[in-house]
């Protein structure tokens, strides 16, 4: 029994580890595809000119969008109540089977049309996986991390998911520039399809390590799969849940600014040819980054509402600046590109950083999923819309004013994480879990808690008892 217990709490030790490296890998992929359709534009653009209208390039970009809203609802609540390993290994299978369909994607007799609603099938199924990835692999992430180096949450958090995710706009790039370079530019289908197949590897490479990982500790001892109190849930976080659904909405709302990054870039350079589109994009990616690490670097002792207005105020500066300066800053390409990816900075320090981290932080594990997707999910419907006004704005209002409104957003990101975000900087995820207990047996709330042996019972609180009493074969008590 006592070998059993040690193996047991082994794989325990090294499945919290797997399962923070494994959302790092898991959400890589996903930011790889969220970037995969920034150079494509501009090869379909290319390849078929009177095919590929404005409209047809939104439906395709959307439907990664639409599908991620769908993946980041029903894969937040299947976190809660089927567990997070259950959840992972869906969404890894899923972006899969729709990068493989997009890779093989063809019209019949050879029809574009047909290829591109080929494409907008594949790119919605692989958007359902790379959403649902962002509730699974971050509350995955969260808890490992809150269990293994909780001092250092925040920053390991940001590290394993804003970071892989924004390193998948320069990795898809980068990819690109490869294969334009081995298979030239007089073969852009295969360009295309390479890259589109290059987006299986990456999922594949992380589903054996899904497979064989356990629910972290915090899920376990706290998971509600029955009769879950989504009243109470609601009455208890919905100023945090405003805050983190608003915030994301705005923030989000800018998203074209990033996936049309090359066509914004493609029509302000005179040579407009799609390999020096991409260097510039490349460029681009690269100024974005750094601002990652400056918001893993101030969460902690600045904490993380204090960052993320940081972030949204760089939108502001740098939203205006462009926006108002539009006609003689495109001018300058240079100048154009790294006011641009300054932008882009600030919101990866920021918001990009901060919203997930306080979507995981702000909620109590029962409930930490279904919370977090819906979060994810708004931000996903800002992003869908945004998209699909992006070229209308461009049309109607002028190219400036895409700049304009992300400055918009920055001030709205200011007011909204000021007075609903709250800040979780240093505090135990198990003391929330805790108090979320206490309050669900303090508003009469009776339900078991918890997996396998670890499962507990929630009775009304009467002052002369313990409001959780452990319904196991433990015995233990709480």
């Amino acid at each position: 029994m006592k070998n059993d217990t040690k193996a047991v709490g082994g794989r325990e030790s090294l499945s919290a580890y797997f399962t923070i490296a494994a959302a790092a890998f898991g959400l890589i992929s996903d930011g790889y595809q969220n970037n995969l359709m920034t150079m494509s534009n501009v090869v379909f653009k290319t390849l078929y000119p009177k095919d590929y209208t404005s409209s047809v390039s939104t439906r395709v970009s959307n439907a990664l969008l639409v599908g991620a809203i769908i993946g980041q609802v029903f894969v937040g609540v299947m976190c809660d109540r089927l567990g997070r390993k259950v959840a992972l290994v869906a969404t890894t299978l899923l972006i899969i089977i729709g990068a493989t369909i997009g890779t093989a994607a063809h019209g019949a007799n050879g029809n574009v049309q047909g290829l591109f609603w080929a494409l907008t099938f594949a790119r919605g199924i692989t958007g359902v996986g790379v959403g649902g990835e962002y509730p699974a692999s971050s509350t995955s992430a969260s808890e490992a991390a809150n269990e293994k180096m909780i001092k250092q949450r925040g920053p390991v958090f940001i590290m394993v998911t804003n970071f892989v995710l924004s390193f998948g706009g320069p990795l898809a790039v980068c990819i690109f520039l490869i294969v334009l370079s081995a298979a030239g530019e007089d073969h852009l289908p295969t360009v295309w399809r390479v890259c589109f197949g290059f987006g299986i590897v990456l999922p594949v490479t992380v589903f054996f390590f899904r497979l064989r990982m356990m629910s972290s500790k915090l899920y376990r001892k706290g998971a509600i799969k029955r009769r879950v109190p989504y009243w109470l849930t609601v009455k208890r976080y919905w100023r945090p849940l405003t805050g983190t659904c608003g915030a994301w909405y705005v923030f989000q709302v800018t998203f074209p600014n990033g996936v049309f990054s090359g066509t914004i870039i493609s029509s302000v350079i005179k040579d407009g040819s799609i390999k020096r589109t991409a260097e510039w994009q490349l460029l681009l990616g690269a100024i974005a980054l750094p601002g990652v690490f400056i918001g893993a670097k101030l969460c902690n002792p600045f904490g993380r509402r204090n960052t993320m207005m940081l972030g949204f105020s760089g939108y502001l500066v740098f939203g205006l600046i462009i926006g108002l300066s539009y006609d003689k800053i495109t001018n300058i390409i240079p100048l154009f590109v790294i006011f641009y990816g300054l932008m882009q900075s600030s919101g990866n320090m920021g918001p990009g950083d901060m919203l997930g981290l306080v979507s995981a932080e702000s909620f109590a594990t029962p409930v930490r999923g279904t919370c977090y997707g819906l979060s994810a999910a708004l931000g996903k419907t800002g992003a869908a819309i945004g998209t699909q006004v992006f070229t209308p704005i461009q049309i109607h209002l002028g190219k400036r004013w895409t700049f304009i409104i992300a400055a918009i957003c920055g001030v709205t990101g200011i007011l909204i994480t000021y007075f609903f975000v709250p800040d979780m900087t240093g505090v135990d995820l198990a003391d929330e879990d805790a108090a979320f207990m206490q309050y669900l047996a303090d508003n009469g709330w009776e339900g078991e808690v918890g997996e396998d042996d670890d499962r507990a019972l929630v009775v009304k609180s009467s002052g002369t008892r313990d409001s959780v009493e452990i319904d196991s074969e433990k015995g233990d008590s709480v």
